[in-house]
């Protein structure tokens, strides 16, 4: 399945290693919600100015409709979560810390441009195949993170059925607005005829 072994295991730890540092950031300034959501707004603005401004040609305004869409579907997700006691944010003087939106916008472009790092490195990309690898990187990824934040202290899960703090519905529920989003936007490349590798 995979044609460049050695490159690929590279790109999955490049992508281990932000996600780390990225937890280990929020863990460390959990208090400080707003520092952290002007780091966060930082990196969205230095992203969408890198693919979608700076270049002449082939602006990559997926991407920011992809963000966009993840950012209010992960919102609307954690403002049920936590309403309904099913989650909790700690050390923070509000319900939902300012962060969130921005967190799941990243995590957006976070998926999006790892796969399309490792798709070009498949033997056989076919459709099948980059569904299953981006069904794949939305299961283990996020929950790594989300594992990381939670030793830290920065939520805590009440759901049942937990490995390493992170329930089996939260990885359900990861996986299904990253594959909602994913089918929009094939569904947008489709449409309008727009070539990129990991939509179409």
């Amino acid at each position: 399945m995979i044609t460049h072994k050695k490159q690929f295991s590279l790109e999955i730890l490049k992508a281990l290693i932000k996600l780390i540092i990225a937890g280990v950031l929020i863990g460390l300034l959990k208090q400080y919600d707003a520092i952290i959501a002007g780091i966060l707004i930082l990196k969205i603005i230095h992203n969408i100015y890198k693919e979608v401004i700076k270049p002449e040609s082939n602006k990559n305004w997926l991407l920011v409709v992809g963000m966009l869409l993840t950012g209010f579907g992960g919102i609307v997700g954690e403002t049920w979560g936590v309403t309904n006691g099913y989650w909790e944010y700690h050390e923070v003087t509000r319900e939902l810390p300012l962060w969130l939106p921005f967190a799941w916008m990243l995590a957006f472009h976070y998926l999006y441009k790892l796969e399309r790092n490792l798709i070009p490195l498949l033997k056989n990309q076919s459709h099948k195949n980059k569904i299953i690898l981006a069904i794949l990187l939305a299961l283990i990824l996020p929950a790594f993170g989300e594992v990381i934040t939670i030793y830290l202290g920065v939520w805590t899960y009440y759901w049942p059925y937990q490995l390493f703090g992170v329930p089996l519905y939260a990885f359900i529920c990861l996986v299904f607005v990253h594959m909602l989003v994913y089918t929009i936007l094939h569904f947008v490349c489709k449409k309008y005829k727009i070539n990129d590798v990991v939509f179409n």
